[in-house]
């Protein structure tokens, strides 16, 4: 039976639309891909700087590339990166931050206190993305945490207020018996500068301890820092983070084991490596998101506007070996607390 010719008309005019938009969604399509062609033809180039040679096979570096390959960012094909590093020289680092800037890159990443304040004051302009840093609003390097302002974002390693002095207490926990600690310090570090005085003093009156403080500003003077606590009898020793101090990871629990005394430090891996107890940040979460704010800003987002990220975990790390060969019985209100308890 033949249609009505109105509805043949109605049938073509369909058609003639449904080509329309076809032919529209087609060429939109096109032109996105043609847009991330374009993205993905682009060469990025990144600063590194940090204040030892880094181990790229170690967790936290190997975090911070990976979550940059997941979003697109592969060395050697459309990245470049730019690294130096101080070989544990602060001295070093102004004329090595000086370096990367004139580089012109995108932007620098810069990992702990030192690194940051040396990129910090080198340029005003190009973007850094911060790592490990414990309080940045402390150490002048931003306005606030929501706000930073200026040229420098990322991912700090604590939360300020009580820290340090929370450390302490665990270390007290461990070895109630221990009335003098000796404090391991870094001077050149800015975070030690500035929150051993505000956070210590009071802790250490709380607990009943006396606390001396010892400083070591390159891995040569950290023996005979050690040395100077034994001298002074010091029972304990509290170790705080800082890149001189764990690279390699394995170095100073080694020459802390020849002094005999238990301590605390900030990093996991020496506690891997031999140490008695550490608490601090998971540092391969950080550096992972330390990645999404360079992506971020690599797309355009400028670092002033992102709010710097606190870490969210700590980590309590008990060696029972090395407390056992230290003839040191750990409390088990302490055991149960510890998020990893090394055998």
């Amino acid at each position: 039976m033949p249609r009505p010719k109105g509805v043949i008309r109605d049938v073509v005019m369909k058609s003639h639309v449904l080509r329309i938009l076809l032919t529209l969604a087609a060429g939109v399509l096109l032109q996105a891909l043609d847009a991330s062609a374009q993205t993905s033809a682009r060469v990025y180039r990144i600063g590194v700087l940090d204040m030892n040679p880094p181990d790229l096979r170690s967790p936290s570096p190997m975090a911070f590339y990976d979550e940059l390959r997941q979003r697109g960012y592969v060395e050697g094909q459309n990245l470049i990166v730019e690294r130096r590093n101080a070989a544990g020289q602060p001295d070093r680092l102004p004329a090595l931050a000086r370096e990367l800037v004139a580089l012109r890159p995108d932007l620098i990443v810069a990992s702990s206190p030192q690194p940051n304040r040396a990129v910090k004051d080198a340029t005003s302009t190009i973007p850094i993305v911060m790592i490990a840093v414990a309080d940045p609003v402390r150490a002048g390097l931003v306005a606030s945490l929501a706000r930073p302002g200026g040229n420098l974002t990322g991912v700090a390693t604590v939360v300020p207020g009580g820290f340090m002095a929370k450390m302490l207490e665990l270390l007290h926990q461990a070895v109630p018996k221990a009335t003098r600690i000796a404090m391991l310090i870094n001077p050149t570090n800015e975070m030690h500068r500035i929150l051993v005085p505000l956070e210590i003093p009071e802790a250490a009156r709380r607990l009943g301890v006396q606390i001396q403080i010892i400083e070591a500003r390159t891995a040569d003077e950290i023996e005979p820092a050690l040395n100077a606590a034994v001298g002074e009898r010091a029972e304990a020793l509290f170790i705080q983070g800082d890149p001189v101090f764990n690279n390699p990871a394995e170095r100073l629990p080694q020459l802390v084991a020849r002094t005999g005394l238990p301590a605390l430090y900030f990093f996991r891996t020496q506690v891997q490596a031999g140490g008695l107890m550490s608490y601090g940040p998971v540092l391969p979460d950080l550096f992972r998101r330390a990645a999404v704010y360079v992506d971020r800003i690599l797309k355009g987002a400028k670092p002033g506007d992102l709010a710097i990220e606190q870490p969210t975990k700590f980590e309590l790390v008990i060696n029972l070996k090395t407390a056992k060969a230290l003839g040191i019985t750990i409390p088990q209100s302490l055991l149960l607390r510890a998020d990893e308890v090394i055998q």
